[in-house]
């Protein structure tokens, strides 16, 4: 038995290593912005998830080569108001564990989401159907596991282009008065339009303070010109830009979520300036208008 003394020391030794590595999150649950950024580059603009660590994005104007939205979670209504309970029952939140938002997203037919395609994680859990953030149960809620999702083949990290992904539900709802897909517009919006965006996403830029129940803001289809203009170099016809006065914008924890126009899904939150809600610096959203084809033929052969 003269063994037995050096043996319990390498197994207490080997039990204190499991221990001392066991102690580590998987990167889903610890580290958002991991996934959303592989490359370890910084984006030029800032998308508007969740990912984003507003510490990191605080630097001035002149420091950054551009003013987008940047990562894969979501953006937030900046001076909206409250939601009528149940007049967005395409609107879904994209969790991390069992009541982290990180994205918006918007149902768009009985078993398939559309979201922005920033948004992308290994494990989708989604929640249809609830007013608040709070994770106590409500009337109407409906949860849901993503068990596919397929980006647009067109995007790419870090950049803004063809900004949408599909996720497919693991079963159909249950349609209800507080959960119905919203159908996606074919004509892209013209200027002057009014439209509607909604999310759960932080009030202010410089700190996450999160609204107890469903934001919603009126914004207005701006021109072409003034959005380039705010945004040189950086818009395609993959995006529009939309606001309203200085002080009242989408931001982070909003992107995924709906812009709806004239009843129909006009546009997903994309990106944007941070901090959010700044003059002459609109937010910027998926055009979906150019993608109606690709969505519709997606969801048909998968």
């Amino acid at each position: 038995m003269g063994w037995a003394g050096p043996l319990w020391r390498w197994m207490l030794a080997t039990l204190l290593t499991a221990l001392i590595l066991g102690v580590s999150e998987p990167v889903l649950a610890n580290d958002v912005s991991s996934c959303d950024n592989p490359s370890g580059m910084s984006p030029s603009g800032t998308n508007r998830d969740l990912g984003v660590d507003s510490r990191k994005n605080s630097q001035s104007d002149d420091s950054r080569s551009d003013d987008s939205r940047s990562d894969d979670s979501s953006s937030r209504i900046v001076n909206g108001s409250d939601c009528e309970k149940d007049a967005q029952p395409w609107q879904g939140a994209l969790l991390l564990g069992p009541n982290k938002l990180y994205c918006g997203a918007v149902l768009v037919n009985p078993q398939w989401l559309l979201t922005a395609a920033h948004c992308r994680k290994p494990v989708f859990r989604v929640r249809l159907g609830h007013h608040s953030m709070s994770p106590v149960y409500e009337s109407g809620q409906q949860m849901f596991q993503g068990i596919k999702s397929i980006p647009h083949p067109g995007y790419s990290h870090p950049g803004h282009s063809n900004d949408l992904m599909l996720i497919k539900l693991n079963r159909k709802i249950r349609d209800s008065h507080s959960v119905k897909p919203i159908s996606v517009a074919s004509h892209c919006p013209s200027q002057g339009t009014r439209c509607t965006v909604s999310g759960w996403g932080t009030t202010s830029s410089s700190h996450k303070n999160f609204p107890k129940v469903l934001q919603c803001l009126n914004i207005t289809v701006l021109s072409e010109e003034r959005c380039k203009d705010a945004y040189p170099g950086q818009i395609d016809k993959t995006m529009f830009c939309a606001g309203d006065k200085a002080g009242r914008d989408s931001c982070q924890g909003d992107s995924g979520g709906p812009v709806v126009c004239d009843g129909q899904l006009q546009g997903l939150v994309s990106w944007g300036d941070f901090p959010c809600a700044k003059p002459n610096r609109p937010g910027v959203y998926t055009n979906l208008c150019k993608f109606s084809e690709w969505i519709n033929d997606t969801i048909r052969s998968n």
